[in-house]
């Protein structure tokens, strides 16, 4: 099932545009990590995603607060950071099943510290440091991630074309 595509991103204006066209292949409900190193441009790719659903203030990193929801007329937009999350039990008193349901987004930076209590991702996103820029690796994890792959500006159709792990 896993499929992957590598696209780069030049500069950060490059990573919110990566962010903004994710949003427009997605549908809910969505289960996206994203993975990568601190500074990676996680949190900046996160806010071109929101931004593109309508969401016109700041969007930072919910490193304290382990969540922020972003809600929309149809959707929810839940940015989750884990990185202080010290058991992944904490997880439980947050409830955090009541944040994955048909009409949210769930996008989850460092998602192995909740590890045994989230569901399992339709896409990962890895981010690397690629120069000055950032390489992201997508990787699908179910048939739906597969079709948003596809959808992703110049990537081949992983359906029928070769170079596509």
């Amino acid at each position: 099932m896993d499929r992957q595509v590598e696209l780069i991103a030049e500069d950060e204006a490059a990573m919110v545009e990566l962010g903004r066209a994710l949003a427009a292949t997605l549908e809910p409900p969505a289960v996206v990590f994203l993975e990568g190193e601190l500074g990676m441009g996680k949190t900046t790719l996160a806010r071109g995603l929101v931004q593109a659903c309508g969401h016109s203030g700041a969007v930072k990193s919910p490193t304290y607060t382990l969540v922020e929801p972003y809600e929309f007329e149809s959707l929810t937009v839940y940015h989750f950071d884990l990185y202080r999350l010290g058991d992944p039990e904490e997880l439980e008193y947050m409830g955090i099943r009541d944040y994955f349901h048909a009409n949210s987004i769930a996008l989850v930076e460092w998602p192995e510290r909740g590890h045994g209590l989230l569901p399992p991702p339709d896409l990962v996103v890895r981010i690397v440091a690629a120069g000055s820029g950032r390489r992201l690796a997508f990787e699908a994890h179910s048939p739906r991630g597969v079709k948003w792959l596809g959808r992703l500006p110049g990537v081949p159709d992983i359906t029928t074309k070769s170079g596509v792990k």
